[in-house]
């Protein structure tokens, strides 16, 4: 069985050479050496490594050098910034860089409507270029609706269940109280969700028995071929580790063999249209 982690980052220690812009839970740097041996320690094949917005913003340049080191473990994915006047350059660019396999959009942290034009125009380059774009999109399920029916073209992930969670413990007292907003989403065939750091919503300890109710009922919804597994590390890093988040699935008796391959790996090496080593 091929383990494909769906998000992880990757970043250095604040320096002058490449500042933080802003502040991510967890250690004071991760780099790509310490991903690939924390993936290796539990056998986790490869992963998408997604820039993070919140020290590097639109800067995806320490990401693309883990990639250089190790192009067969990751698929780089970057955000977008809506206001630039040069989407879909920026989106044609990144397209034809190596190892590239997506886009994303920070809805939860950008200040835009549907209506937005240069959200639409990430929207419909992703389209255009063949990029699934990752939307963070928790406490904006409503804008988000409204965008996935304006670019029914656009393969389209939600991330992280489409639900608030925490940096740190505890999990919010109703942490799936929004689900019943996520779950409409599912009517639109491009539309995939990333069922990442679903632990660090749990009340209960490992292997967090108490998220698979709401799980099931999103596996229901969407189907299992559209949702993909992920840790979110290391922004989970202060409620769990990352053999848990790791071993809390390959573990889980409601889940048989091949829907346990289906939703660790192999949805996720066809709606990206990569794998490791490809």
């Amino acid at each position: 069985m091929v383990t494909i982690d769906s998000q992880v980052h990757t970043y250095e220690r604040n320096h002058p050479g490449r500042p933080w812009v802003g502040f991510l839970h967890g250690p004071d740097e991760v780099t790509g050496d310490d991903m690939v041996a924390a993936m290796d320690a539990v056998g986790v094949d490869g992963a998408l490594l997604v820039s993070p917005y919140a020290m590097y913003r639109y800067d995806a340049s320490y990401a693309m050098e883990v990639y250089e080191k190790h192009p067969s473990r990751f698929g780089l994915i970057k955000p977008f910034n809506p206001r630039s006047e040069t989407i879909d350059d920026d989106l044609s660019e990144w397209a034809t860089t190596p190892g590239v396999v997506g886009a994303r959009f920070m809805l939860a942290r950008e200040e835009v409507e549907a209506h937005d034009p240069g959200v639409n125009n990430i929207l419909q380059s992703g389209a255009k270029y063949g990029l699934p774009i990752n939307i963070l999109g928790w406490g904006k399920l409503d804008v988000l609706t409204e965008l996935v029916k304006r670019n029914q073209n656009t393969q389209i992930v939600i991330d992280h269940l489409g639900l608030s969670q925490p940096f740190e413990p505890p999990a919010p007292e109703q942490p799936f109280q929004d689900l019943k907003d996520v779950l409409p989403l599912a009517e639109f065939d491009n539309v995939a969700i990333k069922i990442s750091g679903a632990c660090t919503l749990s009340h209960e300890d490992f292997p967090y028995p108490d998220i698979w109710p709401a799980l099931n009922e999103m596996f229901e919804a969407f189907g299992l071929e559209r949702c993909l597994w992920g840790t979110d590390w290391t922004r989970a890093i202060n409620l769990l580790n990352y053999e848990q988040g790791v071993e809390a699935f390959r573990i889980a008796d409601h889940l048989s063999d091949d829907e346990r391959e289906k939703l660790m790996g192999r949805n996720l090496a066809r709606i990206y249209d990569w794998s490791p080593g490809s």
